[in-house]
């Protein structure tokens, strides 16, 4: 990945225009030039790339596109490499994107699918999406486990057996301690404890884990096909100030202007892989927490969402927003922009899913009442754990239900298990019988999981 070229600097090439004369400076105020083109917020890199207004030079363009977006800028109480206040502009497209989020992410996902009013359902889902972001997450960062054995690792409660395994074990463990945490504010001690546990195993050095990286530790973000210098971090005796005023801001006590919650969530993700305050696993941090900031501010549907996953499709772009926001004048538009679409995909892949398992079980609930080889009674539990995944059958609860033998009740359970449906376990002289998680799928006759 190249560093994309820094933008002229936009008072020069106003002054440059402004010596051309009256006329050709009213030409320029003619074009009614704004801060977006044709609806995007281009970067200089791209901006030259396309043909100017009628009469000006792509300096010119770009001159009157910086003022433009300075009116609508808002200044954030971070602070960049050289002591530049990072800022962000309230473009239209920025306030689209976020009324969008407020709306698809502000109402209630039982609208969706009426099974999310079942606390068995949404837990069901809740890890399915804490699986899917700890797997993505991890291999963003280099983790090279397949998909299939991470999530059957974290499935069946199996420790990790390799470093990468670990990184997903981690990971998984860290979305489950955040979402204990979101009534508690952002601290150096949280923001420690939250690096301990996604990065606990997996650094060359054991004490790296959970703490401030060092002055003797310099470290840069490379492009890996060529080794090129991408960013270089703050120096690290700034890393506990930069900290403090990281907490602050999270906690909604740094600033006067009004800061979206959503502007403010990815905001901390950026802010954390930007100071880069750790040797290792900053980007995992960093993407957590904006899961704790989003669920933290009100917005509980992020809870069943995967950022890591939509950023793995095209991440090139993830790093291009990054760079776009440090040559251009720590504008973190760009990335916010990134970021919200990432979101809005993310959003729309939910309610794919939902939509997908609620068809899923119209077409499954006819087979359990046509099927050949299933009783009534197992009728009615495979249709329960359709509707309650987790829940547990025993052999005495089922016989009193169903008015049965011990041994009916105990065969009934025994041939669903046998059949694939069931998965039994023994506690003490008890079996416990549970359903297999990807039910539905089976009963289809399709053993694809999720």
């Amino acid at each position: 990945m190249q560093i994309p070229p820094t933008p002229p600097d936009f008072r020069t090439a106003l002054n440059a225009l402004l010596k051309k004369g009256p006329e050709h400076f009213g030409h320029f105020m003619s074009r009614g030039i704004k801060p977006e083109i044709d609806g995007s917020y281009l970067h200089w890199d791209q901006l030259r790339r396309h043909p100017p207004p009628d009469g000006l030079t792509h300096e010119e363009w770009w001159a009157g596109v910086s003022f433009a977006r300075s009116v609508l800028k808002i200044e954030l109480p971070l602070i960049d490499n050289t002591g530049r206040k990072f800022h962000f502009a309230r473009t239209d497209g920025l306030l689209l994107a976020l009324h969008q989020i407020d709306r698809d992410m502000g109402g209630r996902l039982e609208v969706a699918d009426p099974q999310l009013a079942n606390k068995d359902v949404r837990d069901r889902y809740i890890i399915r999406s804490l699986m899917e972001e700890a797997i993505t997450s991890s291999q963003l960062e280099g983790a090279s486990t397949t998909r299939r054995v991470a999530k059957d690792m974290l499935l069946q409660g199996r420790p990790p057996r390799t470093k990468d395994e670990r990184m997903i074990f981690n990971n998984f463990r860290a979305m489950e301690l955040l979402r204990g945490k979101v009534r508690e504010p952002l601290s150096a001690a949280f923001l420690l404890e939250l690096h301990e546990v996604i990065t606990e195993g997996t650094l060359e050095e054991p004490g790296d884990a959970g703490r401030l990286r060092r002055p003797d530790e310099p470290i840069t973000v490379l492009d890996i096909s060529n080794g090129q210098v991408l960013h270089s971090p703050p120096d690290a005796n700034e890393l506990p100030a930069r900290i403090d005023a990281l907490c602050a801001f999270a906690n909604e006590n740094a600033g006067h202007a009004f800061i979206h919650p959503v502007v403010r969530a990815i905001v901390l993700h950026f802010m954390l892989a930007y100071d880069h305050p750790f040797v290792d696993g900053n980007g995992r941090t960093a993407r957590a927490l904006f899961y704790w900031s989003m669920i933290r501010q009100g917005y509980w549907i992020a809870e069943f969402l995967s950022i890591s996953r939509i950023i793995q499709r095209a991440p090139a772009q993830y790093g291009r927003a990054f760079l776009y926001t440090e040559t251009d004048g720590s504008d973190v538009t760009y990335f916010l922009l990134h970021q919200l679409e990432v979101i809005r995909r993310a959003t729309q892949d939910l309610f794919e899913y939902l939509d997908r398992k609620s068809k899923e079980l119209q077409e499954v609930e006819p087979l359990l009442r046509s099927g050949e080889n299933i009783n009534h009674r197992q009728r009615a539990l495979l249709a329960h754990a359709l509707r309650h995944p987790g829940a547990q059958y025993a052999i005495e609860p089922y016989r009193r239900e169903h008015g049965v033998v011990y041994q009916t009740a105990r065969q009934d359970l025994l041939d669903l298990e046998k059949a694939g449906y069931l998965r039994k376990r023994q506690v003490g002289r008890a079996f416990y019988f549970q359903a297999v998680p990807d039910l539905a799928r089976l009963l289809m006759g399709n053993g694809r999981q999720d």
